[in-house]
């Protein structure tokens, strides 16, 4: 039986040798690591022993498709050992390994199988080969799309015969490193794009528009106290906002000729389009001052009332909307 065991192993080698070619799915790899040996059941007959050492082996894989593979290989499982002997263990390995893609280069396996150990009692001096149950779970990092390496767990149940020369279960930790035969490179794991965020929907705010008519008296162009405290809320939105104009008309009564009224109309439109300038900062290119004379009356010039209504500036900053 021992000589069986050192040629299979070869043999999967060449079998995978053989096979291999550019984009094929198989795979050959080489494990080592550490063995525990538990519940050594008849096998050194209730005595202590030490129950830790090496292990390792060879396998060879297929993948079938991205998630299962089918692996076979020769493995070493060591020795508990007793006096100057123990009992050793080595065989065959047969598994599934399903695997699940956690990234580009990193994958997360589960190993499900059977092992057909050679188990050799040297305390007893007897040996036994049996088929036990064996199942493992690993990490593998894909250095490229031809080599990796493996950190794995697996676990043998009831390797041997409980009457002779015994049984044990067996467990395996260790490393191995994978060449892989032309493998398709790694499926990207593509992450789902956010949700493109909303365009933010600017905020309209209307400004109205503020005025004021500012009286005068027959033949002046003089500005009056009432007249600058009507001036105020006119500049203070001239002051607050920097992009408006201020228009200014100016007005007359029907008295005195057409020339002259319309110079006066001009007159006062002027005195207090310099008043707002001089006094609030603005500059003139914001300012539109013109006088109508007495072409656009409000009121009847044939009586005192109405010619005083007719004797006016107008001011005013017209309404807009802006976003914030």
């Amino acid at each position: 039986m021992y000589k069986v065991f050192k040629i299979l192993p070869v043999a999967l080698l060449i079998s995978g040798a053989v096979h291999a070619a550019t984009d094929n799915p198989w795979y050959v790899g080489a494990r080592v690591g550490g063995t525990t040996y538990d519940n050594l059941d008849g096998v050194i007959k209730g005595q202590n022993a030490d129950k830790d050492d090496w292990g390792g082996g060879i396998f060879v894989g297929y993948n079938f498709n991205s998630w299962f593979a089918l692996e076979g290989g020769y493995t070493y499982l060591g020795q508990a050992d007793y006096a100057d002997d123990g009992f050793e263990v080595q065989g065959l390995d047969l598994l599934g390994k399903f695997t699940y893609q956690v990234s580009n280069s990193f994958d997360i396996y589960a190993k499900l199988g059977g092992f057909v150990g050679d188990a050799d009692n040297g305390v007893v001096n007897d040996d036994n080969t049996n088929l036990a149950g064996t199942a493992g779970v690993g990490l593998e990092y894909f250095f490229n799309r031809d080599l990796s390496a493996r950190a794995e767990y697996q676990y043998y149940n009831q390797v041997g015969k409980t009457d002779s020369p015994g049984e044990s279960d067996i467990h395996f930790y260790g490393l191995s490193l994978v060449y892989h035969w032309g493998a398709p490179a790694p499926v990207p794991v593509i992450e789902p794009e956010p949700e493109p965020m909303p365009e933010p929907v600017p905020e309209v705010v209307k400004v109205e528009a503020v005025g004021a008519v500012l009286p005068f008296a027959f033949d002046s162009d003089k500005l009056t106290q009432r007249d600058i405290e009507m001036l105020q809320p006119v500049a203070q939105q001239l002051v607050k906002y920097p992009d408006t104009q201020l228009y200014v008309v100016g007005h007359t009564d029907s008295r005195g000729s057409l020339e002259y009224n319309q110079k006066l109309s001009e007159d006062r439109a002027a005195v207090v389009a310099g008043y707002v300038g001089n006094h609030f900062g603005i500059d003139e290119t914001r300012i539109v001052a013109q006088g109508r004379g007495e072409l656009e009356p409000v009121a009847n010039n044939d009586t005192e009332e109405g010619r005083a209504r007719n004797r006016r500036v107008e001011v005013f900053v017209p309404g807009f909307e802006m976003t914030k």
